[in-house]
C-alpha cells in the first residue's frame, strides 16, 4: 500500500481515525509492546524502517506519516496550535489501534511533536526517545536559555525562511543531483555528516519528494514585518507551527508523571545547532542574509541550550533523563550510527 518501497517484514496499511486518514508502517507482534516512531520534516515513516526492524524481541512497530507527508491524508497544519493538531492525529492513531500505554520516539520536528504529546498524555508513555530534536522553544524566533522572543510577530522564522527554490524542486518530484538545491544534495549535505551515503539513499529521496507543498502545507505562508529579515510566521504549514511564535514545549519539565527520557543526537548536526545553518540569525550572522541587526537584538538560537535547559529542569523536578551525542553523525544519527543508536535506545526501551 506504501507508495515507496519497503523492507522485508515491514507491514504497511491505512488507519482511518476520527482524524484521518493515516498511512502506516509497521512491524513485530500485534501484542507486542508498541512504540511509536514520529518522523522529522520533509521525510516519512520510510526513514524508520530498519530502526523498526531491529527493535528488541516483544516489541511492536508504528510509525505513521504525519498529515501532508508521505502516504497520508493530505490534511493543512494550523500553525497556531504549535503541533498539537499533530500529537492528536497521533493520540487518535493510537486510541483506533486500541493502545493505552507505548513508548514514543521522535526524530527532528518529530521528536518536536513527542514533546507536544508529552504534554498532552504524560501517562501514555512508557519512554520517550527525542532525536536530534527540535528545541522546546521550537525552530527560530527565540533566544536566551528561556525562549525570549527575538521580535514581538516572531520573525525571523516561519515559511517564508524556507528556500524556495528547494520548495520548486520538491513539487517537482526532482531527482537528479546537478542543482546545489536538489532534494538529494540537501539529504547528501546536511540530513546526513557527509561522505555518508545510506544503503537506501533512492527510497529516502522518495519519502522526501512525498510531501505537500505549499502555503497551507510545506513551508507554509508568511506575513511582512517590520522587523529583520522583513517577514514573519504566517498561520499555516510546519515551519510556521515549528517558529518560537506558535510553539513551546517548555512546560515538559512539569509533566506528570515524567517518563524517562533519551536525548540523542549526532555530535556534526548542522540542522539542530546553537549555530544552525536553517536558523536565518545564524545566516544573518555569517553575511548570507543581509542587514542582519547584530547579536545583541537577533542572536543565533541556541537550541541545543535551550533544550538540555528545560531536560535539566525536568532532571531538577523528578525526572530522569540521559543525553547521548554519537561522534561522526550529523541529523540523523540513526541511520547513520545504527549500532551506537540502538544500544542507547533499546536500553532505555528494557528499562535501563
Amino acid at each position: 500500500m506504501s507508495s515507496i518501497p519497503t523492507l522485508p517484514g515491514i507491514r504497511s496499511q491505512m488507519v482511518a481515525t476520527d482524524r484521518l486518514q493515516t498511512h502506516v508502517l509497521s512491524c513485530g507482534p500485534e501484542d507486542g509492546t508498541a512504540v511509536f516512531f514520529i518522523h522529522g520534516n520533509v521525510s516519512s515513516a520510510t526513514f524508520w524502517e530498519e530502526t523498526m526492524l531491529a527493535l528488541p524481541a516483544g516489541f511492536r512497530a508504528i510509525a505513521p506519516d504525519i498529515r501532508g507527508y508521505g502516504d497520508s491524508q493530505a490534511l493543512p497544519l494550523d500553525a497556531t496550535m504549535g503541533l498539537d493538531d499533530v500529537a492528536e492525529d497521533i493520540h487518535s492513531l493510537a486510541q483506533t489501534l486500541g493502545l493505552a500505554h507505548y513508548h514514543m520516539v521522535g526524530h527532528s520536528l518529530g521528536g518536536n511533536v513527542a514533546m507536544k504529546y508529552a504534554l498532552k498524555y504524560p501517562a501514555t508513555l512508557l519512554s520517550l526517545t527525542l532525536v536530534a530534536t527540535g528545541s522546546p522553544y521550537g525552530f527560530g524566533g527565540t533566544k536566551g536559555l528561556d525562549g525570549q522572543p527575538v521580535a514581538d510577530d516572531g520573525a525571523p522564522a516561519g515559511g517564508g525562511g524556507a528556500n524556495p527554490e528547494f520548495v520548486r524542486l520538491l513539487a517537482e518530484k526532482y531527482r537528479e543531483a546537478d542543482n546545489p538545491t536538489a532534494p538529494i544534495n540537501v539529504m547528501r549535505q546536511f540530513y546526513f555528516k557527509p561522505p555518508f551515503t545510506p544503503a537506501r539513499e533512492q527510497d529516502l529521496l522518495s519519502s522526501m519528494l512525498a510531501i505537500q507543498t505549499g502555503s497551507e502545507f510545506y513551508p507554509g505562508d508568511f506575513v511582512a514585518s517590520a522587523n529583520w529579515p522583513g517577514m514573519a510566521p504566517g498561520t499555516k504549514g510546519p515551519l510556521n507551527a515549528l517558529a518560537g511564535k506558535h510553539y513551546n514545549a517548555s512546560g515538559l519539565a512539569h509533566i506528570d508523571p515524567k517518563p524517562p527520557i533519551l536525548w540523542i543526537r549526532g555530535e556534526v548536526d548542522q540542522i539542530v545547532a546553537n549555530g544552525s545553518l536553517f536558523d536565518l540569525a545564524t545566516l544573518g550572522s555569517l553575511g548570507a542574509v543581509p542587514g542582519w541587526p547584530g547579536a545583541e537584538i537577533c542572536p543565533p538560537q541556541p537550541m541545543i541550550d535551550q533544550t538540555r535547559a528545560v531536560l535539566e529542569a525536568y532532571a531538577a523536578e523528578g525526572g530522569r533523563y540521559r543525553e547521548v551525542v554519537l561522534a561522526d553523525a550529523g541529523h540523523t544519527p540513526y541511520i547513520e550510527k545504527p549500532e551506537e543508536f540502538n544500544e542507547a535506545f533499546h536500553a532505555l526501551l528494557m528499562g535501563g
